[in-house]
């Protein structure tokens, strides 16, 4: 069996999404397991919204969950040669065709179709020009009319049969002279030498197209393996309005990397009854065979669940380096107070995020108290002063006060 090569290959059009950061878990946990290699890929042909702040947000929320790529990033923009020869192949070889239709005309076309009952798809009515009059073109890849269906077998969602009547003559390069998606994804897959694309089940009914053009390139298919979308409590997909979807925000909310990385697998993927994964845990026991075909629902509760458990169980010393930047924000010079490793474990059995042990942490770090107010009105009263200073001298008289202690009587009968 050849060496296992798959790739993640998100688009810098903004962040890392959830669910693109579960696709590339994915692939990253398959290739590890398997001494494969892991190929990242920056789809960055969509010129106009493509931006060199999303690429670094995408390889930032990369780095932070630990998905270290094998080869690349590799950048599409950096290939156009590339996709204009294998345009020019398939045009060559008549397996693509030059299209003149008119936004105008296209329009026209599927309300006909429409209005006729038919799908409202590209007619074909360029296929067989032979003229090339000087205005604007797209290309066309020609749909093949020797068979009537592609079939193959996705390894999650089982085999998936589309007939070619549900298809069109697809565009495999605008008027401005740009590749597009399916032709581009399916050159650089083919040409990385990709034997198997894990992606988003959004991505499924491209897949017959896909299979279509890598046979017409005379390159070999790859298998396909689909992950179901993440929802929403409401069984929508997920989106802004169920909370943060950038894995980036997580990490601002003081969610640690291998919390949303175990949270993230056991969206979709399982393994008997277990629920807390190291990295190490993952690569020994992931498999594609265990994704499951349903979409998973995203729960912030569980997730915070889980952070609250890898804080417990954490390193002090890392958290406590994890810590820094957020008692900086709040204004707290860490080193200008007690031993900060000391302060995180103090605080490590109460806090769910590092927002929470950063707020608790506060108090060690300050000049003056500052009491809430309800509970200041309520407890701190004239007639309690005598009980406080008792407390006082007390405890100035007690050498150690190990934590153990602090729930025994302070006071001598």
């Amino acid at each position: 069996m050849s060496e296992l090569r798959v790739r993640f290959a998100p688009s810098p059009t903004g962040y890392l999404h959830v669910g693109g950061a579960r696709t590339a878990l994915f692939n990253y946990l398959l290739a590890k397991k398997q001494a494969g290699k892991y190929v990242l890929r920056i789809e960055d042909t969509d010129v106009a919204r493509s931006t060199q702040e999303s690429v670094d947000a995408i390889l930032n929320a990369m780095e932070w969950l630990g998905l270290s790529c094998d080869e690349g990033p590799f950048y599409q923009s950096e290939r156009f040669d590339l996709y204009r020869q294998k345009v020019e192949q398939l045009l060559n070889e008549g397996k693509a065709y030059r299209c003149y239709c008119t936004a105008e005309e296209l329009d026209a076309k599927r309300e006909a179709a429409m209005k006729d009952g038919r799908k409202p798809k590209y007619d074909g009515s360029c296929r067989n020009r032979s003229d090339q009059p000087d205005a604007p073109y797209v290309i066309r890849f020609r749909l093949p009319e020797d068979r009537e269906e592609t079939t193959f077998v996705d390894r999650i969602k089982g085999a998936i049969s589309v007939r070619h009547e549900e298809l069109d003559d697809l565009i495999i390069q605008r008027t401005d002279g740009t590749p597009t998606y399916n032709l581009v994804v399916v050159i650089d897959d083919a040409e990385m030498g990709i034997n198997l694309v894990i992606r988003g089940d959004d991505h499924i009914n491209n897949t017959p197209r896909q299979i279509l053009l890598y046979q017409a390139l005379g390159y070999t298919v790859p298998e396909f393996a689909h992950v179901p979308m993440i929802l929403g409590a409401d069984k929508k997909r997920l989106s802004k309005r169920h909370g943060a979807t950038s894995v980036m925000v997580y990490q601002e909310l003081g969610y640690l990397p291998e919390a949303l990385v175990n949270y993230l697998v056991r969206l979709g993927w399982s393994f008997g009854d277990e629920e807390i994964f190291s990295m190490d845990d993952l690569i020994e026991k992931f498999s594609i065979d265990n994704v499951g075909k349903s979409a998973g629902v995203f729960n912030p509760e569980k997730l915070l669940w889980l952070n609250s458990h890898y804080i417990k169980t954490g390193d002090p010393v890392r958290l406590a380096e994890l810590l820094c930047p957020f008692l900086q924000k709040k204004g707290i010079a860490p080193a200008a107070g007690p031993d900060l490793v000391a302060v995180v474990k103090s605080l490590q059995e109460r806090a769910s995020t590092l927002v929470e042990m950063a707020e608790g942490a506060a108090f060690y770090f300050a000049d003056q108290v500052d009491y809430e107010e309800k509970a200041r009105n309520k407890f701190l009263k004239p007639e309690q002063k005598s009980l406080f200073t008792i407390i006082i001298d007390e405890l100035e008289n007690v050498p150690i006060l190990p934590r153990s202690n602090l729930k025994k009587p302070l006071l001598r009968s």
